[in-house]
Parts: structure tokens; C-alpha cells; sequence
């Protein structure tokens, strides 16, 4: 129209793609924009030294010490040294826990459940005292007779399939959100703690990764290996020694990768001699530059 002012048209920065047909037609509504903060990684750790020291220890003691306890502790230790990053997304904010608990993972029922135990402390207990809490804790729970599990169990299965969803996630607003006790309820407060640890190699698979669990708020998970000899290099040499490889799932917004790294050291070094760190008198961490070994692949 004649003396109508001209709209101002932005070019544009995408344009298109047409036709838009088969899978990627149906792949723009098979999915929503990505908003998981979930991040994960393989870790791998040499453990000559940890499997002597575990061997050592049961002959010493009596306890059975396992990889999933040096594992344990030594990702407390690593969380231990950064504990901005042990705590919980809460309504925007991040709440920080006073201890380093660890949540190990465990089968019950021949492996058709699973469950596991809260292990508080591990930062500030040896291996040995991780291994007979947890060794305590398990038993109980495969025989039935931890009363708060069973508890919680019962509660849960009363509660119809297409309420439990809602149910979970109201549970978890109740406990984190608005930071309510409901033990009355038979409901454990911040049940699963700073980390899940749960062995894998025990069913022979060598590296697998978990999800983050929503309800629990844990923001780190790691999967533990099957412990297998492999060529890998050291000093400059070509040598067969025993290794495990870490399936880590960690919480991008705990987390960035100089933590992940310098976490995955902290726990490399305690694998990698785990008596220097659990003596009474021993020193700090130190800083650990060394690269990781890289296993080669066999001939």
C-alpha cells in the first residue's frame, strides 16, 4: 500500500531442512531438547598393589576386604578433597552434606533385586573398618533382617504401579527440599549419601555405566570392573599387570572436568598404594601429575 512503512526483516540464521522425511521425521518429535546434566567417563586403574594390600589385610584381620571397598574409600578420600562437590541441587541452590557417605550397591535375592547400604565416614575410616561395616550392614540385609529396609520395602509395594512415580518424587522434594524428617514413615533421610559404588565385575563385565538416580540426588556414580590382566606400559617397558577400569556417571552441574580428573587421580594414587594413605600418621594428599597408564591393545 502507498505510503504503507516497510517492515524491517531480519535475516534469518537457519533455514529448513526439506523435505523432511523418514527417521529424522520422526526423530524431531521422538525426543525433547536436551537438558540431562549427566556426564560420564572410563577410568582406568592399575591394581597390583591394591589387590596384595586386600589380601594382606584379610590374612591380618579376618575381614574381607574387597576391591569394592578400596574403590569406596578411595573415591571418599577424592570427595573428601573436594566437598563443594558433595551435596545436592536444592530449589536452585547447592546444599552441601557434612560427611562423605558411600552407598554401595549391592544384589540380593541371587541377583533378581537390588539394594545396598550407607556407609558414613568412609573419608575418615580405613578400608578394614569400610569392609566390616558393609560386610555387617549386607548381611543383615540378605537375611531380612534390617528393620528400616524392610520397612521402607513395605511401604513402597503397598503403593500402586502408577503412583509410585509421584510418590518418589514427592518424597525426594519432601527430604531435600523442604529438608523434613519422615522416619515415622519408615522413610531413611538422604539414604543413598555423596556417591553410589556398585560392582559389576562380579557378573564378568568389564565397564558399563549407571544413571544418575533422580530421587536420590547422589550426584556421583561409579561402576566397578572386572579386574583383568592387560599389556600396558610402564617405565618404558611392555609388562602384563593386573587393571580396572571405573564406569563414572557424574552430575555436570557438580562437576567439571579438572574435578573429574583430579578426582580420578586422588583415587588412583590410593589404589595405587592404599597402605601409605591408611597408616595413622599419614600425610596429605598430594598433588598427583603423573599420566595415566594407557593399556595397549593385546597382540
Amino acid at each position: 500500500m502507498p505510503g504503507a512503512p516497510k517492515r524491517c526483516c531480519m535475516p534469518r540464521t537457519f533455514r529448513p531442512l526439506t523435505p523432511l522425511r523418514g527417521w529424522r521425521r520422526v526423530a524431531t518429535q521422538a525426543w525433547r531438547a536436551p537438558s540431562d546434566p549427566t556426564v560420564y567417563a572410563m577410568v582406568d586403574m592399575p591394581m597390583r598393589a591394591a589387590l596384595a594390600y586386600a589380601e594382606r589385610c584379610r590374612e591380618e584381620t579376618g575381614v574381607r576386604v574387597t576391591v569394592t571397598h578400596l574403590v569406596a574409600r578411595g573415591v571418599a578420600l577424592a570427595i573428601h578433597e573436594f566437598p563443594q562437590l558433595n551435596g545436592i541441587v536444592s530449589r536452585g541452590r547447592i546444599l552441601l552434606r557434612d560427611t562423605v557417605d558411600i552407598f554401595l550397591q549391592v544384589a540380593t535375592e541371587g541377583g533378581k533385586d537390588l539394594s545396598g547400604v550407607k556407609i558414613s565416614r568412609c573419608d575418615e575410616k580405613t578400608a578394614v573398618e569400610i569392609a566390616r561395616d558393609a560386610d555387617e550392614r549386607v548381611a543383615r540385609l540378605r537375611q531380612r533382617r534390617d528393620k528400616q529396609v524392610e520397612r521402607t520395602k513395605s511401604v513402597l509395594d503397598r503403593i500402586p504401579v502408577r503412583l509410585l512415580g509421584p510418590v518418589m518424587r514427592t518424597i525426594s522434594h519432601l527430604i531435600y527440599d523442604r529438608d523434613l524428617d519422615l522416619s515415622a514413615l519408615g522413610i531413611v533421610k538422604d539414604e543413598f549419601g555423596s556417591a553410589m559404588v556398585s560392582n559389576i565385575g562380579v557378573f564378568g563385565l568389564q565397564v558399563a555405566f549407571a544413571p544418575l538416580v533422580p530421587f536420590s540426588r547422589t550426584p556421583l556414580v561409579v561402576l566397578v570392573g572386572e579386574v583383568q590382566d592387560r599389556v600396558v606400559s610402564e617405565a618404558g617397558r611392555t609388562v602384563v599387570r593386573p587393571m580396572l577400569t571405573l564406569g563414572v556417571t557424574f552430575d555436570h552441574r557438580f562437576m567439571d572436568g579438572y574435578q573429574g580428573g583430579r578426582m580420578a587421580q586422588i583415587t588412583r594414587a590410593y589404589l595405587e598404594d592404599p597402605e601409605r594413605f591408611e597408616r595413622p600418621s599419614a600425610p596429605a594428599i598430594e598433588p598427583v601429575v603423573a599420566a595415566p597408564v594407557t593399556p595397549s591393545r593385546r597382540s
